[in-house]
């Protein structure tokens, strides 16, 4: 039976786009259909960690992203002035900011540079500033350039699937794919149709973000502010509200949110008054459901982003933890597709993402535990804001924040297997990432030994090999980097290649001519 697609994406987020993008970089034929007609302007997450800065580095999107960044630099700088010029008390020069956790601040001073886990992501690692919305819409020029088709205003509203592939019923007629992936967030609908078990915790609270103009905003505190009756935030851009209330969850999230709802809910939780919205130009609900499917593929049919987990969104994890996703799946499913798949690729993508994913879970659940509005949880927030005080603990929430902490458990004992690749700088004038920039695994040759480069032999289109010198890292010898930048075989000089033809089979199949 013919298919109209290899793959088709449910859900044009980032998530969706970002994993088309990677199917279209391997001539893979993707139909992405997402049920809004515009890109969503809801406020969401409003910064990426470091995979997802590396991500998007590679692929060359780093440019467009640094304008991104200032103009929402430039938003910050705008709340600072407007708070100055309403007279609002006690503004004063913050330390470098590194991320918080609960709210808690962490300081840029106090962080170990020297840490080996930091420093190695490049150019990449002046990237963060990242609203989602404006990812969104580089992405999808992104996807447009790459011949990916977006379908709007298209609905999922059944799915067939057999051993061949799928039957996907929409809104707007049927298709028949090879392969289906749910990225349509975390009321999934091909999760709910594909039969996706969805284990995990209720929800126990409310939260309401919105972009909004105001009076009276100059009583509110700047940043996260703790109360008797829960938490609230006032910026970091003009305008930018967020309150959380821990007496359940919204009796409806699909209702209409208005004006005077956002405003009960800041003066309930802030004890302000004379605060009052006047206009509401973007606002969302939210809460703490936290859950997981257990296995992120059924047959034919894979989740990715929110539709294979959700949890409450303190910290920014869930958009960093679906790019993830997507650059993991990318590759792994356009082998599977074009037939060239070593066996048991795919379930790699489980048997690496979900880890991760179950960490978030617990992490964000210990957020909210830390920001209940009572005594026991008021006492842990002194204990862990007197620990980031402290250098060490410092680095540890940013490593953890930052993700720079995530390893793949791969075969190999050299340190930088399973890990995000260095960006290395080479002697040819070029960094690591512009080596990826195609989607293809890179061998790199930093030793100009012939021996190392015979062995990839027979897998061109799959793996790229370069030799250059590495005058920083005299000691590294060779890398073998998956397409989604990981390392999956490293060696240092004075080390005999052992393991690098294993990591070629394991990932990309055996040499042309022969069978795997």
């Amino acid at each position: 039976m013919s298919h109209d697609a290899d793959v088709v994406v449910a859900g044009g987020g980032p998530v969706g786009l970002m994993l088309a993008c990677e199917l279209a970089l391997a001539d893979v034929t993707v139909v992405v259909l997402e049920r809004l007609t515009e890109v969503d302007t809801t406020i969401k997450a409003g910064a990426i960690n470091s995979p997802s800065a590396e991500a998007l580095y590679r692929r060359g999107m780093l440019p467009a992203l640094m304008e991104v960044q200032r103009a929402a630099a430039e938003r910050f700088s705008s709340f600072m002035r407007q708070r100055q010029a309403a007279g609002a008390s006690g503004i004063k020069a913050a330390p470098r900011f590194a991320g918080h956790f609960a709210g808690i601040m962490l300081r840029g001073d106090l962080l170990d540079e020297s840490d080996p886990d930091l420093g190695t992501s490049g150019p990449a690692a002046e990237l963060g500033l990242i609203p989602q919305e404006a990812l969104e819409r580089v992405l999808a020029a992104r996807a447009a350039e790459l011949g990916v088709s977006l379908r709007r205003g298209v609905t999922v509203t059944g799915l067939d699937a057999d051993d061949e592939g799928v039957d996907v019923h929409t809104s707007q007629g049927s298709l028949r794919t090879g392969w289906l992936v749910g990225c349509d967030g975390g009321r999934s609908t091909v999760r709910r149709l594909a039969g996706f078990p969805f284990p995990g915790t209720d929800p126990g609270i409310t939260g309401h973000q919105a972009l909004v103009e105001m009076t009276g905003s100059e009583a509110l505190g700047a940043g996260w502010n703790w109360t008797k009756t829960g938490t609230y935030v006032h910026g970091p851009m003009p305008g930018r509200i967020l309150t959380v209330e821990f007496d359940g969850p919204p009796k409806d999230r699909d209702a209409p949110i208005t004006a005077e709802e956002l405003q009960t809910s800041l003066r309930r939780v802030s004890g302000v008054p004379d605060v009052t919205i006047t206009e509401v130009h973007t606002a969302t609900r939210f809460t703490d459901n936290a859950r997981q499917v257990p296995d992120y593929r059924s047959g034919r049919v894979l989740l990715a982003g929110d539709a294979a987990h959700v949890h409450s969104p303190f910290g920014g994890q869930g958009l960093n933890l679906g790019l993830g996703d997507a650059m993991n799946l990318g590759w792994k499913l356009a082998a599977t597709v074009k037939g060239r798949a070593p066996e048991g690729l795919l379930d790699t993508y489980t048997a690496e993402r979900h880890p991760i994913g179950a960490w978030v879970l617990e992490w964000t659940r210990a957020q909210v535990a830390l920001m209940r509005p009572e005594s026991h949880a008021q006492a842990l927030r002194e204990v862990i804001a007197e620990l980031t005080g402290t250098p060490d603990a410092t680095t540890f929430f940013v490593k953890k924040i930052s993700g720079v902490w995530q390893r793949y458990d791969l075969p190999g004992d050299h340190p930088l297997t399973g890990r995000s690749a260095p960006d290395l700088e080479l002697s040819d004038g070029t960094r690591l990432a512009d080596r990826l920039h195609g989607g293809r695994a890179l061998l790199l040759d930093l030793a100009d030994d012939p021996d190392l480069r015979k062995r990839a032999d027979g897998y061109d289109g799959r793996v790229a090999v370069h030799t250059a010198a590495c005058p920083d890292r005299p000691g590294l010898a060779a890398l073998l980097v998956r397409p989604d930048g990981t390392t999956a075989w490293a060696a240092d000089t004075g080390d005999a290649p052992d393991g690098l033809d294993a990591a070629l089979h394991r990932w990309f199949g055996a040499p042309d001519g022969t069978a795997v």
